[in-house]
């Protein structure tokens, strides 16, 4: 019994793996591309393209895990009834809650890293992802690396580089400021270097004039100089205080809110993100058990249990989104809440009874062993 329940285990935990893994890098692919733009935009190098592609992934992981534990449950009991392996297990007497351990073992490891990524893992990854963005937004260096192109740089604030040395010179410079109220001022340079010192940027440019045009008075005052500074203050943009969104909040900071105008507002964001974390992890069980549930009960059948699987996998489609739809709903009504934990968790008890009556009345037992059954074949 011990070497089965370990065969199965393995099994199981090997096509899980494999099913996680391949959808998890299907969704990673598509999530990283939604980056390239931040990061070309930015100027960030590869290095944080990847971090930042990295710590997107635990946000969906938690998703991908039920889904792949339902794959492998029924990919793994339907090749071994294929093969002939289950009928010599229930031939031995196992009935279908002994067949089901190892899958309910595993379904317990998947819920409980599930709840890992949904309290702790998935928020911290969050919030460093939300603070990199903003990093790289705000990166005065990276917005003067594209070449050839005039950069807008916040209102007012233009400037043109032809070209950038290894040693970071800038090559032909052009900036054009129409930040002061009545003066327009356009500063062309030969050469110029990035700083900043005391946290204000600013580029100190060399050999080149400065205009500066008056409209009131149609006055133009042009001047040489061998070195300047150009405040660009404006390349540096500061973000103002924002609302932390309920995904990137700890489980504290959901069940006790604060008393800002913002959060009052959200509230039913708050809560609804609240109780989806606690109840959506239970979905990975009740995923394995409708599996189970889908393939150990009936009798063996060469032509396969595509049928079964099929209703196995619309099944549990239908819970996910039948969650997701009552956490929407929370939101707007908060006594639908006790809704969202029977939806992700009864499926569990009702299928372990299911299978625990059908091996009460023996009804597992009308599949033949393989003797008896290639024997009427022929």
């Amino acid at each position: 019994m011990y070497q089965i329940n370990r065969y199965l285990l393995r099994n199981l935990a090997v096509a899980t793996a494999a099913v996680t893994g391949a959808l998890s890098a299907a969704i990673w692919l598509t999530q990283s591309l939604r980056l390239v733009e931040l990061v070309v935009e930015g100027g960030a190098s590869f290095g944080a393209f990847l971090q930042l592609a990295m710590l997107a992934f635990p946000t969906f992981l938690s998703l991908v895990l039920p889904f792949g534990l339902l794959a492998g449950v029924l990919f793994t009991y339907n090749r071994m009834t294929a093969d002939s392996e289950l009928v010599v297990m229930r031939a031995a007497g196992l009935g279908p809650l002994s067949l089901a351990r190892p899958a309910l073992a595993l379904g317990m490891v998947v819920v409980l890293l599930c709840f890992a990524l949904t309290i702790h893992i998935g928020p911290a990854a969050q919030r460093q992802l939300v603070a990199m963005r903003q990093s790289v937004r705000s990166d005065i260096s990276a917005a003067l690396l594209r070449e050839g192109t005039f950069n807008e740089l916040g209102d007012g604030l233009t400037v043109y580089v032809r070209d950038r040395l290894a040693d970071g010179t800038l090559v032909d410079l052009l900036i054009h400021d129409t930040r002061q109220p009545g003066s327009i001022s356009t500063v062309v340079a030969q050469r110029g270097t990035l700083t900043d010192a005391d946290g204000q940027p600013r580029v100190l440019v060399h050999d080149g004039t400065q205009t500066k045009f008056t409209p009131a008075t149609g006055k133009t005052d042009w001047l040489e100089f061998e070195r300047y500074a150009v405040d660009l203050q404006a390349l540096r943009k500061e973000f103002t205080a924002r609302w932390v969104e309920p995904r990137e909040r700890t489980l504290t900071q959901l069940w006790h809110p604060d008393d800002s105008e913002d959060d009052k507002r959200f509230a039913g964001r708050i809560r609804a993100e609240l109780h989806n974390r606690l109840a959506s992890p239970f979905l990975a069980l009740s995923f394995a058990v409708i599996g189970l549930c889908a393939l150990l009960p009936g009798e063996f059948s060469r032509r396969g249990r595509g049928q079964r699987v099929t209703i196995a996998a619309v099944g549990a489609l239908v819970l996910q989104a039948g969650t997701l739809g009552i956490v929407n709903l929370i939101g707007k009504a908060p006594a639908l809440t006790p809704l969202l934990y029977m939806v992700a968790i009864l499926p569990i008890p009702l299928g372990l009874w299911y299978l625990q009556r059908v091996q009460l009345a023996g009804l597992w037992r009308r599949s033949p062993p393989p003797a008896a059954r290639l024997a009427g074949e022929g």
